[in-house]
């Protein structure tokens, strides 16, 4: 088998772990630290990609609509936070059916005001040859988006006074409040923070995934399972988690078909879970 096809494969199966890890990350925040299963994932995804589309379609540079896209969001996550989630925590049954509520509420907005399909804006034709095959540049772009999105976040959340406060008062909100943390506004970012990482996922991969209303169920079941496997140790164990899930159904589906990578990942994710019923990271003293 030729070098440059196994090359090929395995820059693909890099860029694949790198989409499904920038998906992830938003939800990593929200399920992952705060605990908060928010089935309307998805729909934050979907809701960046077509701000984003929106944005563009003024005449806005595309890059300044992801920021756009990514701060509508977190906007918009921070009023969800405050009119909805804020009453649920600790009842995870009824977090559960409001944010699943929420999602088709934003499924059928969207088709309603979009329609059921939507043009995107293309990927750029920029291509990398190596040997005899291609790949696309803005896939490789996207494997270098989740590299700095993954050390950025890891600062944000150890290096900085909020990231600090906000692991404080998610972990023990009685005690922080005691010392003068506020949990409530902490919360409020935090959710924010997940939703922004939503939206500037839609945002990002609006030129690969084309914003559809239904663009969302394509990532939130493999992102709550990324989480999932990955266990405690949120932010590295999402990493470790997508980039062995991506990688592993992508070389699959390149040697046979995507249906046979669907089920590896599947296959893959259900044996990880029964080696590691608490995740990957479970015994791991790491905290992030």
């Amino acid at each position: 088998m030729e070098i440059d096809y196994l090359l090929v494969v395995l820059l693909s199966s890099l860029t694949s772990a790198s989409v499904l890890i920038i998906a992830t990350l938003g939800l990593a925040v929200i399920f992952g630290l705060m605990g908060v299963v928010n089935l309307a994932h998805g729909e934050f995804i979907m809701f960046g990609a077509y701000t984003a589309l929106v944005v563009t379609r003024s005449g806005v540079p595309f890059s300044i609509a992801v920021i756009v896209a990514a701060l509508v969001t977190a906007l918009f996550g921070a009023i969800v936070e405050r009119v909805i989630i804020r009453r649920l925590y600790g009842r995870l049954l009824d977090t559960l059916l409001a944010t699943w509520g929420l999602s088709l509420v934003l499924y059928q907005s969207a088709v309603l005001i979009f329609g059921s399909v939507t043009p995107g804006i293309g990927m750029p034709q920029s291509n990398v040859r190596i040997g005899d095959y291609t790949i696309s540049s803005y896939m490789l772009f996207l494997l270098g988006v989740a590299i700095v999105l993954v050390l950025a976040l890891y600062w944000l959340l150890t290096k900085t006074g909020y990231g600090i406060v906000a692991r404080a008062a998610i972990q023990d909100s009685e005690t922080a409040s005691a010392i003068g943390i506020e949990s409530g506004r902490i919360n409020t970012m935090t959710f924010a923070l997940g939703s922004g990482l939503a939206g500037f996922a839609g945002a990002i991969l609006l030129p690969a995934v084309p914003a559809t209303p239904g663009m969302g169920f394509a990532f939130v079941i493999k992102a709550f399972l990324t989480v999932v496997v990955a266990g405690p140790v949120t932010l590295t164990g999402t990493v470790l988690a997508g980039g062995l899930l991506g990688s592993a159904a992508n070389i699959v589906a390149s040697f046979w078909t995507t249906v046979a990578g669907n089920i590896v990942f599947f296959m893959l994710t259900m044996g990880l879970l029964r080696l590691y019923p608490n995740g990957i990271t479970a015994r791991w003293n790491r905290k992030l």
